[in-house]
């Protein structure tokens, strides 16, 4: 299967990493995200026979379900319609034709985002599909979520229908959960590749995620792949502090590693113009307990 891009926009996403990441992952039959976000990896390496992605998050794991199992409902939910089969005012889609797909604007962010109460599970995918599309940076921690759309360096609604349909083929006969890293990560079966992506370690960058990654999780992170670091492969990406260098002394091989990002929120969000943000250099980590060349 292809490689292709999540189809989603997730702060602290490995998209400007995949390159790298990808020249140091082995051969495997299983794979695993214990926090997977955005899925980057998953969705540019080439797909193996069993995969598992899991993410705290049920928002979002429930949108990867809904566009696995019900993808062309989905992106007719996305489109304009009769204003007696919708609950979205007919005055924030004037100007597009009933069956066109609803336009980006700082109005129906808004709408979505503060007035839109989801009925089912394909509506909260619907409203979350469209609010981390147009969101700055895909963040979706709802204090901190400002609009951030843009014609130039945002994919247009004219091509969300795409990206839902060859998402829902590469997630076919992937499992999806919602459950604590723990769990999943010592009830993977032996011989399986884990890559571990968790939030950064430095406490800022929690305003970013749904769920709040606190010192204590990292900590339990540290343990948990300690317990299990002889029967599973861990490739683990984190922001590249001492403290997690310490950390995680016991493994193998620690890589300096550097790549552009974008997860800051800037001056230009706080204002909530769509002015597209800079991206700046980050210094991470990747941790792996296999020998690599």
């Amino acid at each position: 299967m292809p490689s292709i891009n999540s189809p989603f926009r997730y702060a602290g996403g490995k998209y400007y990493a995949r390159k790298l990441i990808l020249e140091k992952i082995p051969e495997h039959t299983l794979y695993i995200e214990p926090f997977a976000g955005g899925a980057s990896i998953f969705f540019c390496k080439e797909k193996v026979e069993n995969n598992i992605l899991n993410d705290i998050d049920l928002d979002l794991i429930n949108t990867y379900q809904i566009i696995r199992d019900y993808p062309n409902e989905l992106i007719e939910l996305l489109k304009r319609r009769p204003v007696a089969q919708s609950r979205i005012p007919a005055a924030l889609t004037n100007g597009v034709a009933i069956g066109e797909p609803m336009p980006a604007t700082k109005e129906l962010h808004t709408f979505f985002k503060y007035h839109f109460s989801p009925q089912n599970e394909l509506e909260r995918a619907m409203r979350w599909f469209y609010l981390n599309r147009t969101s700055y940076s895909g963040i979706m921690n709802f204090q901190n979520m400002y609009w951030g759309y843009g014609d130039k360096y945002s994919m247009q609604p004219k091509n969300w229908a795409r990206n839902i349909l060859r998402t829902s083929e590469k997630l076919q006969n992937v499992v999806l959960t919602s459950l604590d890293f723990e769990e999943v990560i010592d009830n993977a079966p032996d011989g399986s590749l884990l890559f571990v992506d968790p939030p950064y370690f430095n406490a800022d960058q929690d305003k970013f995620y749904q769920h709040f990654f606190a010192r204590e999780d990292h900590l339990r992170l540290v343990e948990c792949v300690r317990r299990n670091q002889h029967r599973l492969l861990f490739f683990i990406t984190y922001d590249n502090v001492e403290e997690v260098r310490n950390l995680y002394a016991f493994m193998p091989e620690l890589h300096d590693r550097e790549w552009n990002y974008c997860i800051s929120r800037t001056d230009d969000q706080k204002k909530h113009t769509d002015k597209k943000g800079s991206r700046s250099k980050g210094k991470e980590l990747f941790i792996l307990n296999y020998p690599t060349d």
